[in-house]
Parts: C-alpha cells; structure tokens; sequence
C-alpha cells in the first residue's frame, strides 16, 4: 500500500505557555501526533509551527504534502491569510486535510465550510465515549463499537457545519451532551476529516484509539487518481454552426 507524505501542523503555543500542557506535550502536540503516525508505520512525517517562517507551510512543503494535519486553538487569528490561501489551493488540488479539536474555528476549516463552525463547549473533565456509526468505514477499522476518554473538553451540538458527506463517530459526554466528532467532507479533489478530540491539557494523542483513527484517517484523505479538471473558455470539440446574420430591414 503506498504510503501518503505526512505533514503535522500545530501552533505550538499552548505548551510554552502554560506548564501543565508543558508537562503533558513536552515537545509538542505535534511530536506526539507524528509520533502516532511513526507507530502505525508511516514514514514520511514532518511537523510545522505557526513560528516558522511562513508557519513551516511553505510551498515546497505543501507541494509535497500528501495529506496536512491540523491542530490549533488559540492562535486561530495569527495564521497569514496568505498562507491560508496556499493550504486552501492545495486541498481544492488534491491534497487531504485532517482537522483535529479547536481546529473547527482555523481560519482554513471556515473557508472550507463556508460556515460559523460554532458549537457548544465545557472544559470539566467529563468521560467522552465516542461510537462508531459507520463501522464499514476506512477510517473507523480496528476501532471496535467506540472509544472511551475518561477525561476531555466537552464539545455539544449544535455544531454549525455542513452536512458531512459522511458520519463517522458521535461522541457523547457524561454532562448528557452529543456531537458529530468524526466528520468527512470533499472539496474539489481534496478529502478531509474533521475529528474532535484533543484539548490541550488531556493526553489524547497518547490513546490508541485515537492514534488508529488519526493512521486511519491519514491514509484514507491521501490523494486519489482523478478525472482531470479543465477550467476556463475553450475551444467547441465539434464544429460549431456558422450562426445566422440578422436581416437588415429596408
């Protein structure tokens, strides 16, 4: 099975800032996403941050990134229009996204949306259980009927989205909320997975569970042979008839 070329995105804020994700994420959410990546036998893994020049996506990368991961929170308003433009081409191109937690507000899942992505939240350590609701589903094998989290950020409907071309999990919370946690939508040649936990001061991305569904999802979004897409005027295939000349009246 060919393997996609795999970039990690975090803003790499959180963790500098506050000791308690220090102490969780020492080097990074995004280490530890790639990591879980590198433990389900990817091999092309690379990691960006919003400090480095052009946020780590430069051209270059995002030209040989198969599929983005992308993991934000706070810093939603720092990401450079520019840059969002360049991720927003590449996915319209063919490249897939997956879109982790408080990345529904990214300035790139908006645009792509094309809606407020609101939602309901609660940050009181309840027990979130996500189930599988479609469990033919690529990304969903190897999970079993859900995954348990015994403690997480609660997100509750209504979440402001599109319908999604399909639904994958749906999670439910001890406080008695739901939420569509697992999340697939195309945009022009691209695939991406919206999948909803991971707040910072939890240690998610250590859970196998979701490490399998973050592999799953990676290798599901890579880019897929395709019809060619051809925009813009051009030429008839057939021979057009010559059109008539209106009559000038005497």
């Amino acid at each position: 099975m060919t393997q996609p070329r795999l970039t990690v995105w975090n803003e790499y804020r959180h963790e500098h800032e506050n000791p308690k994700v220090a102490a969780i994420y020492p080097q990074g959410i995004h280490r530890a996403i790639a990591d879980g990546l590198a433990a389900h036998g990817f091999s092309d893994v690379k990691t960006a941050t919003l400090d480095e020049p052009e946020h780590g996506l430069t051209q270059d990368v995002l030209d040989n990134t198969d599929v983005l991961v992308w993991w934000g929170h706070k810093a939603h308003a720092a990401v450079s229009d520019e840059i969002v433009e360049r991720v927003l081409a590449r996915v319209l191109d063919g490249m897939g996204l997956i879109v982790l937690h408080s990345g529904h507000f990214s300035k790139v899942f908006k645009r792509l949306m094309g809606t407020g992505c609101d939602l309901k939240w609660r940050e009181a350590t309840d027990k979130e259980r996500l189930w599988v609701v479609s469990p033919a589903h690529p990304i969903a094998q190897g999970v079993g009927e859900y995954i348990e989290l015994p403690a997480e950020e609660m997100y509750g409907e209504h979440f402001d989205i599109p319908t999604p071309d399909e639904l994958i999990f749906v999670s439910w919370f001890t406080g008695g909320e739901v939420f569509r946690s697992g999340c697939t939508f195309t945009r022009g040649s691209g695939k991406i997975f919206y999948f909803r936990p991971g707040h910072e001061t939890y240690p998610t991305y250590f859970h196998d569970g979701i490490r399998r569904v973050i592999a799953n999802a990676a290798q599901w979004a890579m880019p897929t042979a395709s019809a060619p897409r051809s925009f813009g005027n051009r030429a008839p295939l057939e021979v057009l008839p010559q059109a008539e000349q209106p009559v000038e009246q005497q």
